[in-house]
């Protein structure tokens, strides 16, 4: 496997570790990744991490934009700015700053939720929130591409 999923929820320690789910270390092994790359999200009170797939996904967002632009530096500051290299330890565990742990509310409890090349770090109940409102425009969305699709057949026949 090479894709984050599943979601795992886990407890921080009293040294404020937090465990890696062993398929997400399996798969930042497989890309080589040195540590844990995590930055504030920029859409959510979440954090996102991962290994080099995310670094190179951040690197080509940003050229694409042109050298000295606004946008381009702008963007820069908010991604790298922003991001953490997260030493991961022998057992697997990482310690979250408390700069990034404000950012996603984060106390006592973690869940990791796999995103395919990067995954997302949530307080619980903030992601539970998150996944019932995402579960509620994905059935919107399936109910307007039916729609659609319905339409397309009947103006052919």
């Amino acid at each position: 496997m090479d894709r984050f999923v599943s979601t795992y929820t886990m407890r921080l320690d009293a040294k404020g570790r937090v465990s890696i789910p062993a398929p997400y270390r399996m798969v930042l092994t497989k890309d080589g990744a040195d540590g844990l790359y995590c930055h504030p999200s920029l859409a959510e009170p979440a954090l996102d991490a991962g290994g080099n797939r995310l670094v190179s996904e951040i690197d080509t967002l940003i050229d694409s934009y042109p050298p000295y632009s606004e946008a381009r530096e702008e963007l820069a500051a908010a991604l790298y700015g922003t991001s953490e290299t997260l030493r991961i330890d022998p057992e697997g565990r990482v310690v979250l700053t408390e700069t990034l742990k404000a950012h996603a509310a984060i106390t006592d409890q973690v869940a990791f939720v796999g995103l395919g090349h990067k995954f997302r770090i949530w307080e619980p109940e903030r992601l539970k929130a998150h996944l019932a409102e995402a579960t509620r425009r994905v059935r919107e969305l399936r109910q307007a591409i039916g729609s659609r699709a319905e339409n397309t057949r009947s103006e052919r026949t």
